[in-house]
């Protein structure tokens, strides 16, 4: 294994950990996968993230075939089409944040109450039809969400955000947890006041250049 893929693997295990101590996951419900080269990386099903190792994380090629003696995760599934049909996507991070997942289960979308909407490329974050996890049908509905959007939800199910880099996909799913929060909670003092298109599409213009930078 080269150090460039075994930086890329602990960047992974690093971010899993950064996920439940953030509390925008817990356990090992939520999942990375990180493009590298004509493969994924992407963590495994079912292991525990403060047990898991960078030789732990699986090489998954784009034809559902893996390397390693662990399963890829459940949901490896979206992270393959996702990164198949969007090549400037270089990382995907799915998570069961507890804001996010709140809305998903109402199976409500996030309208434009913030102008850091603009991070999502809309402004709206849709939230996908529900399909049982793992599922092709699942992964068609994420793509559809997905539609001119970085990030969704995933309805009775979690959230999914994406980015050039893995820094940016966590900086995004972090971002979109916060406004699910920021909504629920202007939904409980009264009817919260949506931005218009035109002034999202502003912030989308200046989005251009902001969030962190890939390294």
């Amino acid at each position: 294994m080269s150090m460039s893929e075994l930086r890329v693997r602990q960047a992974i295990v690093e971010s899993c950990s950064q996920m439940n101590a953030s509390g925008l996951n817990h356990g090992s419900a939520g999942n990375i996968g990180v493009r590298y080269g004509d493969r994924i990386l992407i963590t495994p099903s079912g292991v525990p993230y403060h047990r898991l190792d960078p030789q732990d994380i699986v090489s998954l090629d784009f034809d559902g075939g893996f390397q390693g003696n662990l399963q890829p995760s459940t949901e490896w599934r979206f992270h393959r089409d996702i990164l198949a049909t969007r090549p400037t996507v270089g990382a995907v991070v799915h998570a069961h944040p507890p804001y996010a997942t709140a809305l998903a289960i109402c199976r409500r979308e996030i309208p434009a109450v913030h102008y850091m909407i603009a991070a999502a490329g809309g402004n709206t974050i849709r939230c996908a039809p529900y399909a049982t996890f793992g599922t092709a049908e699942l992964s068609s509905q994420v793509l559809t969400a997905l539609q001119g959007r970085h990030c969704c939800l995933l309805a009775n199910h979690g959230l999914i955000a994406t980015g050039s880099s893995l820094q940016k996909a966590m900086w995004l799913a972090l971002e979109t947890e916060n406004l699910a929060r920021q909504y629920i909670l202007s939904l409980t003092i009264g009817d919260p006041h949506v931005l218009s298109e035109e002034e999202i599409a502003i912030n989308i213009e200046k989005f251009s250049s902001y969030g962190p930078r890939d390294e």
